[in-house]
């Protein structure tokens, strides 16, 4: 089956076929950085994280650009979020931006989210912008008003709407940005904005000393790096009115193009209040926990565990309980890949034709055609637990398994559960490297801990339990005296 991807423009799946086959472009709506990211940013870059991730197994070259919005995002008082939180903090509004900027890439190198390959900032492409209102001015599609502010005529994009299926005659003024009086019609929304004296993020342009709106930077950059035409636009559902809903407007009019073929959005995290209604985790609601707060919680691969296990598009309720069933269902899969590694230090060469092979085959295809159908990763992790069981049954067998056969099986893990969905850590534990020496060191102390309980040693076989754990091994005693261990 070909990729199926579901596109919000239009509201349905779709066969997945890029403008040019093999190499795909791809544009995700990156953070505002005035502040620590949270969980509600890594459920969004996680979900596209995977998307990147399986087009390039799936061979595709892909080319992954992701924005950072550093100027230009207004709250609905029309002030900037940099230069709130700027004077709040009593900070330059770059030194804000470079901070939030690193601790950002920070915390997503801390989930295994692969980085963009591209990740301009709006403040870096002022130029852009300007060119591109300056086409809409002369293509009447956009005015000046009278005190150098620059708005988009939404009434002439015809298809204005067809993203959010909002109707112009139906929308009520005010989102994100104050209505004005120099507006034509209350929806319009601000290319530029005239910059006040006291107004520190500030540049020339033809129509004065101003700043970007918030919504030109995505268009701009998005065309700079990918072209009139692209492949793939992402983001948050949060967000498909009105900036989405925008940048399709102000691009297709400048560039006499199509924007973007396909839109994925990512459903929102949410938080149940006191009285139990869910509201999206947000700053402004305060009802946020920070991803630094939840890696000291939680393993990485536990949070990515937990953003995986629903759908990218569905809405996901945050509590703590779900946080520890995801950490209970990784633990499992991780434990099987785990044990598989430990194996391979001592198995045999060989095996009798890799009998297990088959299996492994049937949960590529079922993996394959779970990721196929909408990146649909819930049904791609629950065919990797069905592995695992199978894994941990024949493992805790008396059947001698071989180095082929175990080999096989790691790379499974290793490639669907580590490269595409970034949950099962690299050969950690896997005969390689300092890996090798490390197994080796500690298979050495077990087979001496096995030696002192036959020579019922127990005092001694209880000192190297104790040690080990004390450096973070735990041992766990199988059935039939075996014994294997983990890293805490």
């Amino acid at each position: 089956m070909a990729l199926q991807i579901f596109n919000v423009l239009g509201r349905e799946k779709q066969t997945f076929e890029p403008l040019v086959p093999g190499h795909v472009n791809m544009y995700v709506c990156g953070p505002t950085v005035y502040d620590n990211a949270h969980i509600g940013h890594a459920k969004t870059y996680v979900s596209f994280d995977v998307v990147v991730r399986y087009l390039r197994f799936s061979g595709n070259d892909v080319l992954y650009v992701q924005n950072l919005t550093d100027v230009g995002h207004l709250l609905d008082s029309g002030e900037d979020r940099i230069l709130k939180k700027a004077r709040q903090t009593q900070s330059l509004p770059m030194q804000l931006v470079e901070t939030y900027a690193r601790s950002y890439f920070e915390d997503m190198d801390a989930l295994g989210v692969v980085r963009p390959d591209i990740s301009p900032r709006a403040s870096a492409h002022i130029p852009e912008q300007i060119k591109m209102i300056e086409l809409l001015i002369s293509d009447n599609c956009a005015y000046v008003a009278d005190d150098g502010s620059v708005y988009f005529d939404v009434s002439k994009h015809e298809g204005y709407g067809k993203l959010s299926n909002r109707k112009v005659d139906s929308q009520e003024a005010g989102s994100r940005e104050e209505v004005r009086g120099e507006k034509r019609n209350p929806e319009d929304f601000a290319l530029w904005k005239h910059a006040e004296p006291e107004h520190i993020l500030r540049w020339d342009s033809p129509w004065g000393v101003g700043f970007p709106g918030w919504h030109i930077e995505c268009s701009a950059m998005a065309k700079k790096y990918l072209g009139d035409t692209f492949d793939i636009h992402g983001g948050g559902i949060d967000n498909i009115y009105p900036h989405n809903e925008n940048e399709i407007a102000q691009s297709e009019c400048a560039n006499h193009a199509e924007f973007s073929r396909y839109w994925m959005l990512v459903g929102s995290l949410m938080v149940p209040d006191s009285s139990g209604i869910p509201a999206k985790m947000s700053k402004s609601l305060g009802n946020f926990v920070t991803i630094k707060d939840s890696l000291a919680k939680y393993r990485p691969e536990v949070l990515r565990m937990f953003i995986l296990s629903a759908h990218y598009a569905s809405p996901v309720n945050y509590h703590e309980d779900s946080l520890t069933a995801a950490a209970g269902g990784w633990e499992r899969l991780y434990g099987a890949a785990r044990l598989t590694r430990q194996h391979m230090n001592n198995a045999p060469e060989g095996d009798e034709g890799n009998a297990f092979q088959e299996r492994l085959n049937q949960t590529k295809a079922d993996f394959v055609a779970a990721m196929d159908d909408d990146f649909n990763a819930p049904k791609a992790i629950a065919t990797l637990q069905e592995l695992t069981r199978d894994v941990n049954t024949l493992l805790n067998s008396d059947t001698t398994v071989g180095l082929n056969t175990l080999n096989a099986i790691n790379a499974i893990y290793d490639e669907l559960g580590g490269k595409v969905l970034g949950l099962i850590p690299a050969g950690d534990t896997a005969a390689n490297g300092n890996g090798q020496r490390e197994a080796g060191l500690v298979e050495l102390l077990i087979s001496l801990r096995a030696q002192a309980r036959v020579n019922k040693n127990y005092a001694e076989s209880d000192r190297i339990r104790n040690e080990l754990t004390k450096l973070g091994v735990v041992l766990e005693d199988r059935p039939g005296g075996s014994t294997v261990w983990h890293v805490e």
